[in-house]
C-alpha cells in the first residue's frame, strides 16, 4: 500500500515538474540570463540593426556598414525584414532602398529588391506563411503601394498587392490574412481599411470606422498580437498643415480593435498629446500586449521609451543618451 502510495506521489511530482517547465522561460544558454519568449526587441542605434532586451546595453548588432532601418519581427521562424538606404537624398521619399531579410542571431542574410526603388516600411503577414510585404513608390505617380514577396526569393520576384494608379500604404496583418491599409480608393475615398488579397481579380477593401479618421492622419498602426488592439500615430489636419510636413507633431494612440465590425474604438492618448514639434514614432506592442515601446527626440537624441497599459507609466529604456535609436519592434510580433 505505501509502496503504491509512493508511486503515485512520484507521477504527480513528474507530472506538476513538466507542467511548471512548459511554463517557465527558455532555459539559458550558458553565460545568459533566463528571458521569456517576447521580451527581445530588435530596432535601429546608429544606422545598425540591433536584437536585445529593454534596458540592456547593446550588443553586437547584427548589420554594419549600412544604414539600415526599420526592423520587422516575423510571428515564426527568428526572421527580421528590414530596408537598407542605398542613395541618399535630403527628401526621403526620394530615397533608393533594398529589402532585406536577417535572422535574429545574425544568420541568412539575403535581400528581396534590387535597390533601384524606393521601398519602405516591410512587415509581415500573420496567416502562418511569413510573407513579407512592403511599401513601394511609384516613380511616375510619386505614390506608395504593396509589394509582397517571400523568404528566399531573389530581387524581382516580388509582385504586387494593390494597383500603381492610386496610392496604399501597409501598416499591419491579421491573422486571417487581411492587411490593414491606408488608402486614397478612387471610389471608397481616403481611409483606413482592411484589404482582402485576391488570387484573381481586384483585392477587396473594407472600411474601418474610427472617428479621427476624418479629422487627420494615421501613420504606422500595429495591431496588437492577439488582435484585439491597436497602437499608432496620429495628426489632425490643422496640425499638419501648421507643421507643414514632416514627421513630428504625432500623438501616439492606444486603442480597441475589433477586426470582425471593422472599428477602433475606446481611444487613448499615451505620448505627445500636446502635439510638440518632436518626433514621437513607431509604437509597436511589446510583452504580449502590456506595454508598447516606441522612440522619441524630446531629450534631443532619439531614445527608445516604453509605455505600459496596467499602470500608465512611461520609462526611458535606451542605454545611450548620446547615440540616436529608432524604430523598436517587439520580438515574434509583426507589426
Amino acid at each position: 500500500m505505501n509502496t503504491h502510495n509512493e508511486q503515485l506521489t512520484r507521477r504527480e511530482f513528474v507530472k506538476r515538474v513538466t507542467q511548471v517547465a512548459a511554463a517557465a522561460p527558455l532555459v539559458a544558454r550558458a553565460g545568459e540570463e533566463a528571458r521569456p519568449r517576447g521580451s527581445r526587441i530588435s530596432y535601429y542605434c546608429n544606422g545598425e540593426i540591433h536584437v536585445g532586451v529593454p534596458g540592456r546595453p547593446e550588443g553586437k548588432p547584427l548589420t554594419n556598414g549600412h544604414w539600415d532601418f526599420k526592423p520587422s519581427w516575423s510571428k515564426t521562424g527568428n526572421h527580421l525584414v528590414c530596408f537598407r538606404r542605398l542613395k541618399d537624398d535630403p527628401v526621403v521619399v526620394n530615397w533608393k532602398s533594398a529589402i532585406f531579410i536577417i535572422n535574429a542571431d545574425g544568420t541568412g542574410f539575403h535581400t528581396l529588391s534590387d535597390g533601384t526603388h524606393t521601398d519602405f516600411n516591410p512587415t509581415w503577414t500573420r496567416d502562418g506563411r511569413n510573407t513579407p510585404i512592403w511599401n513601394r513608390k511609384n516613380a511616375k505617380t510619386a505614390g506608395f503601394h504593396v509589394v509582397q514577396s517571400k523568404v528566399g526569393a531573389k530581387p524581382g520576384e516580388e509582385v504586387a498587392i494593390t494597383d500603381e494608379s492610386f496610392p496604399n500604404w501597409a501598416h499591419s496583418c491579421l491573422m486571417d490574412g487581411r492587411i490593414v491599409v491606408g488608402s486614397r480608393h478612387p471610389t471608397l475615398g481616403s481611409s483606413l481599411f482592411l484589404l482582402t488579397r485576391r488570387e484573381r481579380g481586384k483585392p477587396l477593401y473594407e472600411r474601418v470606422q474610427c472617428e479621427l479618421t476624418a479629422k487627420g492622419s494615421f501613420a504606422r498602426l500595429s495591431v496588437s498580437p492577439s488582435e484585439k488592439k491597436v497602437c499608432f500615430e496620429f495628426i489632425p489636419f490643422e496640425r499638419a498643415r501648421e507643421i507643414k510636413g514632416g514627421e513630428a507633431g504625432h500623438t501616439l494612440y492606444v486603442a480597441d480593435l475589433d477586426a470582425r465590425a471593422r472599428t477602433i474604438t475606446n481611444l487613448k492618448p499615451f505620448a505627445n498629446e500636446a502635439g510638440k514639434k518632436i518626433w514621437f514614432a513607431y509604437a509597436r506592442w511589446i510583452d504580449g500586449e502590456s506595454a508598447v515601446v516606441y522612440h522619441s527626440g524630446e531629450t534631443g537624441k532619439n531614445q527608445l521609451y516604453v509605455y505600459r497599459l496596467e499602470d500608465g507609466s512611461t520609462k526611458r529604456v535606451s542605454t545611450n543618451p548620446t547615440a540616436d535609436y529608432r524604430y523598436p519592434h517587439g520580438e515574434a510580433a509583426p507589426c
